[in-house]
């Protein structure tokens, strides 16, 4: 095949903590073809350079940051990086997404991927400025938060516009829900945090001046201006997303009865919106951030302006926070939300996973099924004891090391039945969304390749009723298997293009695949199309699939916590629902039928020619 013209630069840094060596690699332009790039480029790599069964937190393990062809360009909301490793905290592929400028940054060095291996013997850092690579000793800021981290660092290499990704005290630490924070973005979820920890990798800083060649610079300018064109004709992406950021799902979701209450006893049992919407936390607004070359700037700045937090700021919080520090903790105060997700952010602690995981511990302290506190009264709705429970976690201190790891292990350390009380899926705790109330958001919780997670299959057809690909009833069991393959597939495409989910998912839906093979055409100088964007989605699923059935994984882990298969939803619009095992098996079934599977979850060898990835049919179970 013809070697690309433009969108990439066909390198790999690869950077050996171990051996304190680095060395630049080329990247086969059929590989670059195949998985362009982000989530897709990153698995390839973590697929053929990690070998099964190893501990996440070995040096084994690699660390994987992948940009896609249009990162670093002109185009809107393609400011987006891609983490690969396996999952300390599930151990299958863990994939981390993130804004802001870094990705561009690390564009601009002139690697499409930098893979970290080994580990370090003593605490360091990376300093990447275009291609001079140095691993520099960072004892200085082992044990500073993460904005410390950042403020020194940059004021010591006398550079304020370095951009840096680092972890906090809590990745340090090696908690299970660790993440790792560049300005206030976080690559979070699946303990990403304690494998850069592990390593003794405080930060990688990274400055670029490197420009991305395009294939077709005018056509790639007038594939923008119709990109541009669909965002404001939209109806959400500025009048309503670009104020509110994603706390607008408050509204939603409460109203729809499916907005997660006190470790999801009390779903649905009272309207919270008004208390936690988006118009509520739009009282604390300073200013709006964007990404690089985002028009939309969703991430909303806001600050606490009087009481105890006064003074706090956060960029967010976002919607899954205002649930995992608000209302699945039985609270209701923004401020102490805005408090809680700047700490979380200074500890290096995905939001989700620590807000989450406290529920449950409060459930289980007041069932009294855990009660060896030290006196940390842990109630719903006690505001101080979450802010001590959070840092004593970042610190693995006193009792809370039992649930530094997250529900799933927290459960089985506490035993008792204390795991039916774990809401998560193969490790990952839940996020805002009572699948109870919304079928097809619980497919794909039960089979994204991360564990519970999101962002892996969003169904914006449950939630805010987009008629795409068609309608649906959100309490239907009935083709919403086939339905989370399509939302999973659809997310799939943009986690390795690389393009933000947002604003695809609310202004460019309907023509999302021809806007995508137009722009990576038109950078690239190769033929995309629809068919070949949406095929990458689906490879991306497969070839992630693959991993965790090579590490084991089959239709046993495709499961949902006991609570949401055996209590109906208490009161509200989805006031009866729950997913029984049967209809779980109903779903699942059409969801492998959909995929072309086999009935155990297996892709099939058939599939896997399909897709071009024959290289992993040797790992299937040889009772495949």
């Amino acid at each position: 095949m013809k070697d690309f013209a433009g969108g990439w630069f066909g390198k790999l840094l690869r950077i050996n903590l171990t051996e304190q060596t680095t060395k630049v690699e080329e990247i086969d332009p059929a590989v670059l073809y195949k998985f362009v790039g982000g989530a897709a480029l990153g698995a390839k790599i973590l697929y053929d350079k990690v070998p099964p069964g190893i501990d996440p937190l070995s040096p084994e393990n690699k660390l994987i940051f992948a940009v896609g062809p249009l990162t670093g360009t002109e185009t809107p909301c393609a400011s987006r990086l891609n983490l690969t490793t396996k999952s300390p905290l599930t151990g299958a592929l863990a994939n981390s997404l993130s804004g802001g400028f870094f990705p561009v940054e690390m564009k601009w060095t002139g690697f499409d991927a930098i893979i970290i291996e080994g580990k370090s013997p003593e605490p360091v850092y990376l300093l990447v400025k275009d291609e001079k690579v140095e691993i520099k000793k960072a004892a200085r800021y082992w044990g500073l938060h993460t904005q410390d981290t950042q403020t020194y660092l940059k004021e010591d290499l006398n550079d304020h516009n370095i951009r840096i990704a680092c972890i906090g005290p809590a990745g340090e630490n090696l908690s299970l829900m660790s993440c790792i924070i560049n300005e206030c973005r976080a690559m979070g979820r699946k303990g990403v945090g304690a494998v850069m920890g592990s390593k003794n990798l405080k930060a990688i800083a990274v400055r670029g001046t490197g420009e991305v060649p395009i294939a077709n610079p005018k056509k790639f300018k007038e594939t923008i201006k119709e990109f541009l064109k669909h965002l404001r004709e939209s109806e959400l992406v500025y009048p309503v997303f670009s104020k509110t950021g994603s706390s607008l799902a408050v509204g939603a979701t409460s109203a729809l009865g499916f907005f997660p209450a006190k470790n999801w006893q009390d779903t649905g049992v009272e309207d919270l919106a008004p208390y936690l919407d988006s118009n509520v936390f739009a009282q604390y607004g300073q200013t709006r951030n964007s990404c690089y070359r985002c028009p939309v700037a969703c991430s909303q700045v806001r600050m606490v302006k009087k009481g105890p937090y006064e003074g706090i700021s956060t960029e967010g919080p976002e919607y899954e926070t205002i649930y995992a520090l608000g209302s699945v903790l039985g609270i209701k105060d923004p401020p102490f939300i805005i408090a809680a997700d700047r700490l979380c952010d200074e500890l290096g602690l995905d939001t989700i996973s620590a807000g989450v995981t406290i529920g449950m511990a409060m459930e289980l302290y007041e069932k009294g099924i855990f009660t060896s506190t030290n006196g940390l009264e842990l109630k719903f709705g006690n505001q101080d004891s979450v802010l001590t429970f959070l840092r004593m976690i970042a610190y693995k201190e006193g009792f809370a090391k039992i649930f530094a790891d997250g529900a799933k292990k927290a459960g089985q350390a506490i035993g008792k039945g204390a795991e039916y009380y774990a809401m998560e899926v193969k490790g990952l705790e839940l996020p805002a969304y009572d699948v109870r109330g919304a079928k097809a958001h619980g497919v794909n919780y039960a089979t994204a390749y991360t564990g519970a997670d999101h962002n892996r299959g969003y169904a914006a057809q449950e939630v805010f009723g987009i008629p795409i690909p068609y309608p649906v009833e959100r309490l239907e069991i009935k083709g919403k298997g086939i339905l989370a393959k399509w939302n999973q597939d659809f997310c799939g495409c943009y986690d390795v293009a690389t393009l933000c989910e947002f604003p695809t998912q609310m202004g460019l839906m309907p023509i999302a695949q021809k806007i995508t093979a137009d722009l990576l055409s038109d950078a690239t100088g190769w033929d995309f199309t629809e068919q070949s964007v949406w095929q990458l989605g689906e490879r991306l699923n497969n070839l992630c699939r693959m991993f965790n059935v090579r590490e084991g994984f089959s239709r046993k882990d495709d499961c949902l916590p006991r609570r949401l298969m055996e209590e109906p939803i208490k009161d509200g619009l989805s006031k009866g629902e729950m997913i029984s095992q049967q209809e779980l098996d109903f779903m699942l079934d059409e969801y492998y039928e959909a995929r072309g599977w086999d009935k155990n979850g297996i892709p099939t060898p058939a599939k896997l020619h399909e897709l071009g990835l024959e290289d992993t049919i040797k790992d299937l179970p040889s009772n495949a």
